[in-house]
């Protein structure tokens, strides 16, 4: 028998490519693993290394009217020499960034599959190895891009992303994980060969010039890596296969038009009221239904004909009427109010509502202990302080279905608001807290995610964080013609434009720059001048919406917060007296949680936060660790508590753990023959230091107080 060892069945089929790419080398092996997936390559950048993987189905998914891709990005931990807390030591459910990452590969590469097509494709991601200098965020979508390329999946690609930091005023390609975390900028583009398809940014008030020229640095970038994925495709790229196409037939469609004329769909969605349009659209749904009886494989696809119907109809007005579904002008917003302290007893709310999208945000102050740890691949990214949580649930759009916990989307739209407002909130040393906002969705017709970060800057100016400057959110559409030329931006776009238009613009900012962009598209790219436009408008639009709506409401933070939030007092110790607040097991510092009920934190070099709603049993426990940590001297006076007798004397508790002796001939000026005569047990006394004795006790007086 004959044996084929690897090497030389690596010869056969095993490639490599490389380029460069911001001073570092991008590596794509081909042919080595995982060779029954559709699409595959082990990714290297530096010393990170992620395998990618296309797979597809080989038949449509039953009784859909979606493209159901998957995307999964996996974080291994042993990819940084960790090993998973808690009892389960292995990777559970993804994380919030493994989820966010996975979005942002899914935009790009989803608008680039037929849009008839319903085969289930997964794309996987697997970080194996990671090098600080090169972020495996990047990679794995950088690799999607070249596996499924390289499949025989269809797809109408390549595409590539490229990423832009900002340092002291300079672009960074592609930063490492430092320069990410703490430039200017986290900046994520990906494009096709002639237009950007793709924009996630954050920003610490980057002006909108300043954010253009950014978006179109990594636009030029991602053209060489397009040319370099198309080497990769014309050398190893598969044949692409037939499939079997979901497109509506044009006999139905032609049947459907003579039921249901032009000019009745249009009279049908075009109105501000969404119920109404549901009503109108369900009546319409009825007819049809009862005409097509007797076709069940047109039945099977009705609703996919009427939803095609309604986009053609909506997308025809817009683009050439000039007429949006609620009458509205193409750069008018919807109706706005905004309201704060609408919920009792939370330490901030407020309501913004615009048109039928109403969110209601609530803050909650704690002290830094409560920060969210965070077990991932960047160690220097541990734990966060501000956490913004946005939920949406089925009555907001007047549907009914069980809550199963925040789902991609949610999650997604917390960590856009979260990344709008976290360049205005104050350092921990200005403000010691940590912070979350709760967004609760109440209404929906579009944009909710930007009418949360209108709620959540005025929620916690009503909670007294004294944040940098207002934050507001708004977003734009596109409907698009059959040229580059022919389009039309809306301004603050409803669910309808939403669902029919081509694109969802988010821009959140300040009246000074962008603190947040998040670009979602249908079609295969934006030109440059609609970019520029998008931004235009959606700053115009925030400017009204900070200065007529939100700031009125509420000008600048309050002073304090709030009667019911938690205060703290700060104070420093020395570092060596840490182990005397805490005391042996923790039997000191107990102690004094258990006396006034505050929360106490102490960091390793002696800075202690004391955390409560009780002013007067704060000041206390302040006074007691101020007490123990005080080198004691001659002359100092104290007041304790009686916790043993002896016949030489009493000794008095002055702090948790600390204690001290009166001597039976320093309790009273006349002579006493017995300790009991004067005190007894729980005793509060009042003393003065007289140093400490042979013993190294501390010696206290009763008898010399008055002459102190």
């Amino acid at each position: 028998m004959e044996y084929v060892t690897f090497s030389e069945k690596k010869d056969k089929s095993y490639k490599a490519y490389s380029m460069e790419i911001a001073g570092r080398t991008l590596t794509v092996d081909i042919g080595r693993v995982a060779a029954q997936a559709n699409g595959a390559a082990l990714m290297h950048y530096g010393d990170t290394t992620v395998l990618c993987t296309a797979t597809a189905s080989d038949k449509p998914r039953d009784g859909i009217d979606f493209f159901p891709l998957s995307v999964e990005y996996e974080e291994k931990l042993y990819s940084v020499g960790k090993i998973p807390g808690g009892f389960n030591k292995r990777e559970g459910k993804a994380s919030e960034n493994a989820i966010l990452t996975s979005r942002v590969i899914d935009r790009p590469m989803r608008p680039l599959f037929p849009k008839d097509y319903r085969n289930d494709v997964t794309l996987n991601n697997m970080v194996m190895s990671v090098d600080p200098e090169c972020r495996p965020e990047l990679v794995a979508m950088i690799g999607s891009a070249i596996v499924t390329s390289i499949s025989d999946i269809p797809f109408d690609g390549p595409c590539a992303t490229t990423q832009m930091g900002l340092i002291d005023g300079e672009f960074v390609v592609n930063p490492g994980q430092e320069q990410w975390r703490t430039g200017d900028m986290q900046l994520t583009v990906a494009s096709t060969s002639e237009k950007v398809i793709m924009i996630e940014a954050g920003a610490n008030e980057v002006p909108e010039d300043k954010m253009i020229e950014a978006i179109y640095k990594c636009h030029e970038i991602n053209q060489t890596i397009i040319a370099f994925i198309n080497k990769i495709v014309a050398e190893c790229g598969k044949a692409k296969h037939s499939y079997t196409s979901c497109a509506i037939p044009e006999e139905m469609f032609a049947r459907i038009k003579e039921i249901v004329p032009p000019e009745e769909m249009e009279t049908a969605v075009f109105t501000d009221e969404k119920q109404v349009r549901e009503e109108n659209i369900r009546k319409i749904t009825e007819r049809l239904e009862e005409a097509f009886a007797e076709n069940e494989e047109w039945l099977a696809i009705l609703g996919e004909a009427i939803y095609q119907y309604q986009k053609k109809t909506v997308r025809k007005m817009i683009l050439k009427d000039h007429k949006r579904p609620d009458g509205r002008a193409i750069t008018q917003i919807r109706p706005l109010a905004a309201e704060v302290d609408i919920i009792p007893r939370v330490h901030g709310s407020a309501m913004f509502t615009r048109g039928q999208t109403q969110i209601c945000t609530v803050t909650t102050l704690a002290p830094l202990s409560e920060v969210q740890k965070i077990d991932g691949l960047d160690e220097n990214d541990t734990a966060k302080r501000y956490m913004h949580h946005y939920n949406f649930p089925s009555y907001s759009v007047g549907e009914t279905k069980p809550s199963r916990g925040p789902g991609r989307r949610e999650i997604g739209h917390g960590a856009l608001a979260e990344k709008a407002l976290v360049p205005v909130l104050p350092t921990e040393e200005e403000f010691p807290y940590a912070i979350r906002t709760v967004s609760e969705t109440f209404e929906s017709n579009g944009s909710t995610s930007q009418g949360s970060i209108c709620a959540s800057t005025m929620s916690l100016m009503a909670a007294g964080v004294p944040i940098k400057k207002p934050v507001a959110g708004i977003s734009c559409g596109l409907v698009t013609g059959d040229t580059d030329d022919d389009y039309i931006v809306l301004t603050d776009i409803q669910g309808l434009e939403d669902f029919f238009g081509d694109m969802d613009f988010k821009v959140a900012g300040t009246r000074d720059g962008i603190t947040a962009i998040q670009m979602d598209i249908k079609i295969h790219g934006l030109t440059r001048p609609i970019v520029e436009e998008a931004i235009a408008k959606t700053k115009d639009a925030r400017m009204y919406i900070l200065n007529e709506i939100m700031l009125p409401c509420i000008g600048q933070p309050r002073p304090t917060v709030g009667e019911l939030a938690p205060k703290i007092i700060q104070l420093q110790i020395n570092p060596e007296k840490i182990g005397d607040v805490v005391g042996q097991r923790g039997k000191t510092i107990n102690a004094i949680i258990d006396q006034t009920g505050v929360k106490i934190d102490i960091t390793d070099d002696g800075f202690v936060s004391i955390c409560g709603t009780d002013r007067a049993m704060m000041d206390k426990a302040c006074e007691m660790i101020k007490i123990i940590t005080t080198d004691f001297e001659e002359g100092q006076i104290f007041k304790g508590k009686v916790v043993s007798i002896k016949e030489f004397g009493a000794f008095i508790e002055f702090a948790p753990g600390k204690e001290g002796m009166v001597h039976i001939s320093r309790i009273s000026k006349e002579r006493i023959n017995r300790v009991e005569d004067v005190l007894t047990l729980g005793d509060i006394v009042t003393v003065v230091c007289l140093g400490k004795d042979k013993m190294g006790r501390i010696s206290f007086s009763m008898r010399d107080v008055a002459q102190i």
